[in-house]
């Protein structure tokens, strides 16, 4: 039940075998293999067949945030019912999230069980078997957190009020164990069920993870692909985001950010990289705080990996998640910024024709290696952290004032890839305080374009009287599957179809079906309206 057979270590290249309840924590190298088998839940769960595909957060998460917004671009049918709305409580794309997000949050349970046996034995350490335990509930808290963002209408809809996910805290190992489960119904996601257990988590993640990188056995730094102190603030930041609470986000953030630049966070020596693209081409980045590996032995395939999926064909991927016009050709996206050709390829790139052909594909190039699949899956990045302070700075600030130091958080992103004065913003570029944030929020869309977040950001806006995407809240419309033509793409601007139409905050499909296959072996996990 804890190790399934021929995984693979995600965090040190050998492979290992499957592992009984009773050797799992024998030992030291056991109980840290134990723990490595935690993070490999989240990088590779199971899918039809027996296949890899990158789910929970190995690749998965990341498609499947691109392709529930409008800025990326279906253009195949693999995520066509993800792009298009029209999943069922059978769809896979859904369901495997569903079901490997679980099955990593029992992996985590049972590990902190025997972590917890193993400390009170003397095998390991109280600290050590302290930190493992915050490891598993950092991933834990992350992991449910994806499932209310999918599930569960947002916080800010009645104040939590909501039905949250049911919250597994315990491990289901036996038969009575998973009769326990099966007694639990759904809760809200108000303070005192689902978000207070996620925060709860979070606070213990952060007390008792190291500050600094955590080495494996042969001492080589693992870094971003384990949790540290920074990662467990950053999260909460996030959560406390979705639920509009932001003077806690910034009592979290300035853990992390000093009150002026140079941004270096005083735990873990967290910072931008100077270059636009540096935490795609570096090695070893300081700003991704907490990312999946994925190796060469190790990785989501070609009907998963980050590279394949939303890479170049002409680089040897598929190109089956694109850029899409929608932002491309949005003209706020300056058409001088330093990220459209450090980060993005379009089928023009490279050509020697003249006239060059027109732009009617975009690539990004942030997932680079397409023969290994080896990119890591970007989680958390320190971007993130200062554009949630920036927004929160904003949202803060009395009466219609802006921020000034909202504005200084904004530019430190921002200006990494506007560099001509002219176009950089300054307190004076914005008339109040809801011009600021919308600045921010069209930031975070350019930022973190390929990266998974526009779901997360088109729920929690979803009741936001001044920037729901849509008015009413919903998810805006879309060009169609593999639609897009010459015409759309420009960035100064480019009228065209959108041949997807906008769902309603009010359709059920806003939120995620509870898979059949839970229902069928659960009827205490409530299915969502309309399903």
């Amino acid at each position: 039940m804890l190790m399934s057979a021929c995984q693979k270590k995600v965090l040190e290249l050998q492979s290992f075998s499957q592992q009984s309840d009773e050797s799992a924590f024998a030992n030291a190298d056991a109980c840290q293999l134990s723990m490595y088998g935690v993070y490999d839940a989240c990088q590779s769960g199971f899918y039809l067949g027996g296949a890899v595909r990158g789910y929970p957060f190995g690749a998965a998460a990341l498609e499947q945030g691109d392709m529930r917004g409008e800025d990326m671009l279906n253009q195949a049918a693999f995520f066509q019912i993800t792009y298009e709305a029209t999943y069922n409580n059978a769809s896979p794309n859904n369901q495997y999230m569903f079901e490997t997000i679980y099955a990593m949050v029992n992996k985590a349970n049972l590990v902190i069980d025997g972590m917890r046996s193993a400390g009170s034995k003397g095998i390991i350490s109280a600290t050590a078997a302290t930190q493992y335990e915050a490891e598993c509930r950092f991933l834990r808290a992350m992991g449910h957190h994806e499932l209310v963002l999918n599930l569960s209408k947002p916080y800010t809809d009645g104040n939590g009020s909501a039905m949250g996910v049911i919250y597994r805290d315990f491990a289901v190992k036996d038969a009575a164990t998973a009769d326990a489960a099966k007694a639990i119904k759904r809760s809200t996601v108000k303070v005192s069920d689902t978000y207070a257990k996620i925060l709860a988590d979070l606070d213990f993640a952060e007390t008792n993870l190291p500050a600094t990188p955590i080495v494996n056995t042969s001492g080589v730094q693992i870094k971003t692909f384990r949790a540290t102190k920074a990662a467990a603030i950053a999260l909460k930041m996030r959560v406390k985001m979705h639920m509009g609470d932001w003077a806690g986000v910034i009592t979290e953030g300035n853990k992390l950010v000093p009150a002026a630049a140079p941004f270096v966070s005083p735990i873990g020596g967290w910072t931008l990289n100077a270059a636009a693209d540096g935490s795609f081409t570096a090695t070893t980045s300081n700003e991704s705080i907490f990312s999946i590996r994925n190796d060469a032995t190790d990785n989501p395939g070609v009907n998963g990996a980050l590279p394949q999926m939303l890479g170049d064909p002409a680089l040897g991927a598929r190109g089956l998640v694109r850029v899409s016009p929608v932002i491309w050709s949005d003209p706020a996206w300056l058409c001088n910024d330093l990220r459209r050709t450090l980060l993005y390829r379009t089928n023009a790139t490279g050509s020697t024709a003249v006239p060059p052909p027109a732009v009617s594909a975009v690539y990004t190039i942030k997932y680079r290696d397409y023969a290994n699949s080896s990119d890591p899956a970007p989680m958390i990045r320190y971007a993130e952290v200062i554009l949630m302070l920036a927004e929160a700075e904003a949202r803060n600030a009395a009466g219609t004032s802006v921020s000034t130091r909202g504005v200084a958080l904004l530019n430190a992103i921002r200006n990494r890839a506007v560099t001509n004065v002219v176009d950089q913003f300054t307190a004076a570029s914005f008339a109040d305080k809801n011009a600021l944030i919308a600045a921010i929020l069209f930031e975070r869309r350019v930022e973190f374009l390929a990266e998974g977040k526009r779901w997360g950001d088109i729920s929690r806006l979803a009741n936001d009287a001044n920037f729901a995407p849509i008015p009413g809240g919903g998810v805006p419309s879309k060009v169609g599957s593999g639609g897009a033509s010459a015409a759309m793409f420009n960035c100064a601007g480019a009228t065209f179809t959108r041949s997807v139409p906008a769902l309603a905050y009010t359709n059920f499909r806003f939120l995620w079906p509870v898979p059949l296959s839970e229902i069928q072996q659960n009827a205490n996990y409530d299915q969502n309206p309309g399903y």
